[in-house]
């Protein structure tokens, strides 16, 4: 009796075991696609960053240490602490007018007894549903263009001079943070939006009663109620304005269509070393360098989310 049940109990912590296991099993695949697709080449651009390969050193290239970070973070004609720096100004200045416009823009889509509102909302979502390319082939073209742009056209009918909005870096840049306002609002309208139409009007109502004008209930209701529903949309989208490429790219550097503009973001300094320059190692330390920010800006971020919630 007593060998029947020990066999018992054997074949129970098999199957056990064997539940154990089925679950790993069946992520096996998944892992071995993220190894595959994230973490090998996470890994391999770290390890093209500790080498010298370029064009003349593609098969002999040779171990050089931290020498393309010291290269990059340390020597300041490297180009690299300038293009942080404007990738950092980039950021800043597109989050906060985009955020402060796109707050306005919603609350003005939201007001009582607005008419065609829902047709308004859908021509918001034009420019942002458009393919990115087209929209920076129109706004260059049709908009920026020296000789036949729409701005310079107007400038012209005002007795204005012409203005070359892409051949000098700081009206590049303001004109490539126009086109991305222009881009991006969309969405974070549409977010706000949403955030907005979620909020019990009866606290409104109550601060109305309370003698409360536009401007508190805007302070002490809308926005703390805007704060958890926002937050993960702007973290998002600074993202995505901080790794900004085919704006500045295609506006100022594209080839065959060089406007004369140096402007350069982290994102396009580390792609002209790779694809002009063809320094392959200086490109893999410059995006580790960027890969390092990113990380370090989503910990904090989250970080301070779950002290908030």
């Amino acid at each position: 009796m007593s060998t029947l049940f020990k066999h018992v109990l054997k074949m129970e912590s098999e199957k056990n075991n064997k539940r154990k296991l089925l679950p790993w099993l069946y992520c096996t695949p998944a892992v071995i696609l993220i190894g595959a697709i994230v973490i090998f080449p996470i890994l391999y651009t770290g390890y093209i960053s500790l080498t010298n390969m370029n064009l003349y050193h593609w098969f002999d290239f040779k171990f050089i240490g931290l020498k393309n970070y010291e290269r990059a973070l340390l020597k300041i004609d490297s180009g690299f602490l300038s293009a942080l720096f404007t990738t950092i100004i980039w950021t800043v200045l597109n989050m906060v007018i985009q955020v402060g416009v796109a707050y306005l823009i919603a609350l003005g889509l939201n007001v009582k007894g607005l008419k065609l509102s829902r047709f308004y909302k859908t021509l918001l979502m034009f420019p942002w549903a458009m393919p990115a390319y087209v929209s920076i082939l129109l706004w260059r073209v049709g908009m920026f263009n020296t000789e036949f742009g729409l701005f310079n056209k107007v400038l012209a009918a005002l007795g204005i001079p012409k203005v070359e909005f892409l051949s000098q870096n700081v009206p590049a840049f303001l004109s490539s943070m126009v086109l991305n306002l222009w881009m991006a609002l969309p969405f974070m309208i549409m977010m706000i939006d949403g955030a907005l139409q979620s909020i019990d009007q009866s606290y409104y109502e109550s601060a109305k009663l309370d003698g409360a004008g536009p401007f508190k209930r805007n302070i002490y209701i809308t926005i703390p109620a805007l704060k958890p529903i926002m937050a993960p949309a702007v973290i998002m989208t600074t993202f995505t304005t901080f790794k900004q490429f085919d704006i500045i790219y295609l506006l100022t550097k594209q080839k065959g269509s060089l406007s004369g503009a140096t402007l350069d973001t982290i994102i396009t300094y580390a792609h002209e070393n790779a694809f002009v320059s063809n320094n392959y190692g200086l490109s893999s330390a410059v995006s580790i360098i960027i890969f390092g920010f990113i990380i370090l800006f989503s910990f904090f971020t989250n970080r301070g989310l779950k002290e908030e919630l």
